[in-house]
C-alpha cells in the first residue's frame, strides 16, 4: 500500500470513531433521516379496503391498536433472552386467563401442534428428536375426535405423526380408547352440532386418565372464554392472537397444565432438532400478544357490544327499505360471537347474484369485503372490525349496489 493512502486512511479513521461515540449505531451512519412518511402499501400497488368481513386469516384478520404496537415499537429496541421472555410474558398471561402456565405461539396452529407434541413426548428430549416419526418409538400415537369435529384444522395434531380416530357417540368414545390414546381434541365452534358436549368428553377423559386439547380459536368474545375451559378442566387450550383480541396475527397462546406446557415448549423455539423449530415467535410479537390479551380483558365489553349494535342498526335501517329486500341481525353462538347482518334480496326485484355484488362492492371507492354467505341472493356482514365512521359508509354503497340493481 502507498504511503499516502494509509495517511488518508488514518486522517478517516477518528472521525468513524467519533461518530460510533456519539450515540450513531453501527450500519446507521448513512442512514438519511426520514422526512416523509412511507406509504409502503401505496408504493407496492396493494389493494386496501373496509373489512365488513371479520377477521379472516386471509384478510390479515384485525388491527392492532395503538399500545399493541408501542409495545411492539419498544421491545424492538433492545436485546433480551427469548427464553426468558416467554417465561416472564407466560408467567402473566398464565395469571390473566387463570391457567397453571402459558406460551406465545406462532397462531393458534402452532399451539396445536406444539400442545399435541408435548402429549406425545413429555419432557423427554430422546422422544422430542424422533416427532413426527411415532412408529417403534414407544409413545402414544392416537388422538380421538368427533367426527363432526373433523373440518381441517385436525391437522394440525396429524402434523406430529399422530392418527385422529373418529367417533360420534359416548359410547364410540369410550370403546376407542385404548393403550395407543395420546389425547381426545375438542374443536370448540363445532360443540352444536357434536353429540358429546364439553363435561361429558372431560369426564371420559378423566375416567381413563387422558389429557385433553380444545381449539377455541376465534371464540372470543365473550371474555370469559379466556379462562372458562381451563376452570372446566382441559388441559391444554389453544386461542388465536390477532382475531377479537388484536394481537399480532402470527401470534397465538398455548396454556393449560405446567408439566404439559413445559414440554410444548421442549418440542418448540429456540431449540433446534424438534418439530416446532420453524414455529419461532420474535419477542416483539410476545410482548405485544401480552399487551393485546391484557387490554382486550381490561376493555369495557358491555360497550363494546352496544357500539357493535349501533353500527349493525346503521346498516340496517339503510338497506331495508329497498324494495325486495329483507334482513335479519345473527350472533353466531360460537367463534366470532358478534351481531352480524343478513342481508337477502327477492332476485325478481333485484336483479344481482351473490359473488356478482360482492365483486361491486369490493372494485368500488372505496372497497368494501362482505362474507358471501350460503344463498345464492344473500350477502352477510360484520361491524367489529369496521374503524369508527365505516358503517356509514358501507350502509351508504350497499344500499347504492342494491337501489342500482333494482328493477
Amino acid at each position: 500500500m502507498k504511503r499516502r493512502d494509509i495517511l488518508k486512511r488514518l486522517s478517516i479513521a477518528p472521525l468513524a470513531g467519533a461518530a460510533l461515540a456519539g450515540g450513531l449505531q453501527p450500519g446507521t451512519a448513512t442512514a438519511a433521516p426520514l422526512s416523509v412518511k412511507r406509504d409502503v402499501f401505496k408504493e407496492l400497488g396493494l389493494r386496501t379496503f373496509i373489512n365488513a368481513a371479520g377477521n379472516y386469516t386471509t384478510m390479515t384478520a384485525s388491527l392492532m391498536p395503538d399500545d399493541v404496537m408501542a409495545a411492539i415499537q419498544s421491545s424492538s429496541k433492545e436485546f433480551v433472552m427469548l427464553e426468558e421472555v416467554q417465561d416472564k410474558v407466560g408467567q402473566k398471561i398464565a395469571e390473566l386467563c387463570h391457567a397453571e402456565a402459558a406460551l406465545v405461539t406462532a397462531g393458534c396452529w402452532s399451539a396445536l401442534v406444539l400442545g399435541t407434541a408435548g402429549v406425545l413426548t413429555g419432557n423427554d428430549p430422546k422422544k422430542v428428536a424422533l416427532l413426527p416419526k411415532l412408529e417403534g418409538s414407544g409413545m402414544k400415537s392416537e388422538v380421538i375426535i368427533q367426527k363432526t369435529h373433523i373440518n381441517g384444522y385436525h391437522h394440525a395434531v396429524t402434523n406430529t405423526g399422530a392418527s385422529v380416530i373418529t367417533v360420534e357417540t359416548a359410547e364410540e368414545a369410550e370403546g376407542a380408547i385404548n393403550d395407543k390414546t395420546a389425547m381426545m381434541w375438542f374443536l370448540n365452534r363445532e360443540a352444536p352440532v357434536g353429540k358429546i358436549q364439553h363435561q361429558q368428553w372431560l369426564d371420559i377423559a378423566k375416567k381413563h386418565n387422558i389429557p385433553t386439547m380444545i381449539d377455541i380459536a376465534a371464540d372470543v368474545p365473550p371474555v370469559e372464554n379466556l379462562w372458562k375451559y381451563n376452570k372446566m378442566g382441559f388441559d391444554l387450550v389453544c386461542i388465536s392472537g390477532g382475531k377479537a383480541m388484536c394481537g399480532p396475527q402470527s401470534a397465538g397462546i398455548l396454556m393449560g397444565k405446567k408439566d404439559l406446557i413445559e414440554a410444548a415448549r421442549l418440542n418448540g423455539p429456540p431449540r433446534g432438532g424438534n418439530i416446532g423449530r420453524g414455529m419461532k415467535v420474535n419477542k416483539e410479537e410476545i410482548i405485544g400478544m401480552y399487551v393485546a390479551l391484557d387490554s382486550y380483558i381490561k376493555r369495557d365489553h358491555a360497550m363494546e357490544w352496544k357500539i357493535w349494535e349501533e353500527r349493525i342498526a346503521v346498516i340496517n335501517n339503510a338497506v331495508k327499505s329497498v324494495p325486495g329486500v329483507t334482513t335479519e341481525v345473527i350472533v353466531p353462538p360460537v367463534a366470532n360471537h358478534t351481531p352480524s347482518l343478513e342481508i337477502t334480496w327477492d332476485p325478481s326485484k333485484v336483479k344481482e347474484t351473490r359473488d356478482g355484488f360482492g365483486e361491486r362492492l369490493r372494485k368500488g371507492s372505496p372497497s368494501i369485503e362482505v362474507i358471501a354467505w350460503e344463498k345464492e341472493n344473500s350477502i352477510r356482514l360484520t361491524v367489529f372490525m369496521l374503524k369508527p365512521g365505516q358503517e356509514k359508509v358501507v350502509a351508504k354503497r350497499i344500499r347504492e349496489e342494491l337501489v342500482k340493481a333494482s328493477v
